[in-house]
């Protein structure tokens, strides 16, 4: 006998299917000025320990480095070509191609019909894209490429020091450093090293995290990066019911308080 069917779940079951089951918060060493593990930090999981879809990521950077591109070539139309205003002929009579003006594109020294391209935007949904900054952090994290920094023990800016803790960590590089922007003592630390690019939380793109061998965020810069890849969660209907008049409870189509 044929066994029945499975029933396919429906998209709301699946996600609380999904969220039900408990995620294993991913974890990263803590840092010290000297670029030693103090204890190991405990990150979000869903930030860190997102899915990686390459796919999403690929969108992601190629938006970013075409936003990137100046889109300054010039080119003139046949309303921007001087000279022209008259027409070089009448319109009858003269056995030649009636014509309006001698700056028409078909024209030497007119104007250009097609114009190269300089707009080079790429649209991308803010969920694929907060799913690719997900991703790109998880990456890090699942490879050991993750570091938080202890920025207490920067008491003064030493680039020397900075050096130190980079050696002493052993990733390869590019490096990128996410720092507040009033973390002065860390930003003048790290930002004259050769192929350690220092940003700001709110300046971190998917394409910078995919350039760097490694990624190294201060305690203080890890809150915010945590808060820019927060996934959104669905406003809830809160079930009630409005009459014509506003008031909770109506029926609608009915008058409030009218005779019947």
């Amino acid at each position: 006998m044929a066994e029945a069917p499975t029933r396919r779940r429906r998209p709301e079951e699946a996600a609380a299917a999904s969220t039900a089951r408990p995620m294993k918060s991913p974890k990263a060493p803590l840092l010290d000025a000297a670029g030693k593990k103090s204890k190991d930090a405990t990150l979000e999981a869903a930030i860190f320990g997102a899915e990686v879809k390459p796919h999403l990521v690929h969108e992601a950077v190629r938006a970013e480095l075409n936003a990137d591109r100046a889109g300054t070539r010039a080119f003139k139309s046949r309303g921007l070509v001087a000279g022209g205003r008259g027409k070089p002929w009448r319109q009858k009579g003269t056995g030649r191609a009636r014509a309006g003006t001698t700056r028409a594109p078909q024209w030497t020294g007119g104007g250009n019909a097609f114009h190269p391209r300089t707009n080079f935007t790429v649209k991308v949904n803010r969920k694929a894209r907060k799913a690719a900054f997900r991703a790109a952090l998880s990456d890090h994290a699942s490879n050991g490429t993750l570091a938080v920094l202890d920025g207490s023990g920067f008491t003064e800016p030493s680039t020397k020091k900075a050096a130190e803790l980079l050696s002493a960590w052993g990733q390869d590089r590019p490096v990128l450093v996410v720092v507040r922007e009033d973390d002065d003592q860390l930003i003048k630390s790290f930002r004259n090293l050769d192929r350690v690019l220092v940003i700001t939380p709110a300046e971190l793109e998917v394409a910078a995290i995919v350039w760097a061998r490694a990624l190294l965020v201060s305690e203080a810069a890890l809150e915010d990066v945590q808060k820019r890849g927060a996934v959104e969660r669905p406003a809830r209907d809160s079930g009630r019911v409005e009459g014509v008049s506003g008031e909770p409870g109506g029926t609608p189509g009915k008058k409030q308080g009218g005779s019947a």
